[in-house]
């Protein structure tokens, strides 16, 4: 189980990158016309993390990219 202080420093990188990028409107140039995502990936002592942020006009597009996650995860679960 993750520790409640890593889980708050995780939660503490990602809110910090994203501030950075929301901060920089180069970070926007050039976007596709209805679907834009932004994936960061950090690591600290004890293990990695990653993040998805996913805009889509079309619901549908964030749905089958969290259906895909979660039939990821469900394949790669680590059996305890």
């Amino acid at each position: 189980m993750i520790e409640q202080a890593d889980a708050k420093k995780v939660v503490e990188v990602i809110g910090n990158n994203l501030i950075g990028v929301s901060h920089d409107s180069n970070s926007f140039a050039k976007l596709p016309d209805t679907y834009w995502g932004y994936f960061a990936r950090g690591h600290d002592t004890k293990g990695t993390f990653g993040v998805i942020v996913t805009y889509s006009e079309d619901g549908a597009d964030v749905d089958e990219l969290i259906k895909m996650y979660e039939n990821w995860a469900a394949k790669n679960k680590v059996k305890d």
